[in-house]
């Protein structure tokens, strides 16, 4: 990759070992603003209420395609979302069933999320929002599923047309998922269709980390960001990408760096001791974002 792209995407870090962290996803929507009057708290909305959805409603949904993946765990199978129709009805039952507090004595947010604003934000989700336009979006994408360390990862993939383009994975935050990095596929992936260069193409990989939205849940403690970044370096191998680039912002900053440190260490134990070291590490992190291609998300 050049230099240029290197110098407008902001600094490469060298990546390190992080301390344990235990991510509660019990907080999926956090309501600090006044999502009537504000249309991007409502889109960030939307990321939480993939991961809200994808935990109540069956993954039997989508996994049943493909039953011959339990004799072969490590391949790479096609995914799909479909969710029963009863399952849908139930859970915006479910939303519109809220029992709802007295309203606040003051006409600020002082005593915090008012009530007319927290209203319409849980009528929207039970009445206004299509999921089926959601599914379908994602569903005209490239995904995948695969089995990482006991734990299914759910992905979508998107190679570049341009020979030579760029491995690059990236992972989204908390609360959130890879909904909020699906329009950031087609500049990567088709720089020149945005008015970019052939040169600055990228072989897209977006996975769900675990027990978010289409991932597997995590049945014991342990799964912090270095351990996810490992995961993500092992499903990068899988896919035939020997180098590669990551990128992330929250909590995905976090895991590529756990990315950055496994490509390191997967790389010291292949060099052997007395040969010339060319290569310290098969992965990059960009702990910025790429703001041409990712706007504001």
């Amino acid at each position: 990759m050049n230099n240029q792209k290197m110098a407008n995407q902001g600094p490469i870090t060298q990546s390190k070992n992080k301390k344990s962290t235990y991510m509660k996803t019990t907080k999926q929507i956090e309501l600090t603003a006044a999502p009537a009057k504000s249309w991007p708290l409502a889109k960030h909305a939307v990321m939480a209420l993939l991961a809200l959805a994808a935990s109540l409603l069956p993954m039997s949904a989508a996994e049943n395609l493909h039953p011959a993946a339990a004799n072969n765990p490590t391949a790479i199978r096609p995914f799909q979302i479909h969710f029963p129709e009863a399952d849908l009805v139930d859970l915006r039952n479910r939303v519109l069933a809220t029992r709802w507090p007295e309203k606040e004595t003051v006409s600020d947010q002082s005593q915090g999320v008012q009530l007319a604003n927290l209203q319409a934000l849980v009528r929207y989700w039970g009445t206004d929002y299509d999921w089926r336009k959601v599914e379908a979006k994602l569903n005209a994408l490239p995904m995948f599923v695969t089995t990482i360390d006991g734990i299914d990862i759910q992905f979508i993939h998107v190679k570049s047309r341009q020979p030579n383009a760029m491995p690059l994975i990236i992972t989204h935050g908390w609360p959130g998922s890879i909904l909020e990095l699906v329009k950031a596929i087609g500049p990567l992936t088709d720089p020149t269709k945005y008015g970019g260069r052939a040169e600055d193409a990228f072989d897209v990989v977006i996975p769900s980390m675990p027990g978010y939205g289409f991932s597997g849940k995590p049945e014991t403690t342990g799964w912090n960001p270095d351990r996810i970044g490992h995961a993500w370096d092992v499903l990068m191998k899988r896919l035939g990408y020997k180098n590669y680039v990551a990128q992330g912002g929250d909590w995905g900053s976090v895991s590529d760096t756990g990315t950055g440190w496994a490509g390191s260490a997967a790389r010291s134990r292949q060099t052997p001791a007395r040969g010339r070291r060319t290569e310290s590490r098969n992965c990059f992190s960009w702990r910025t974002r790429l703001k041409p291609a990712f706007g504001d998300t």
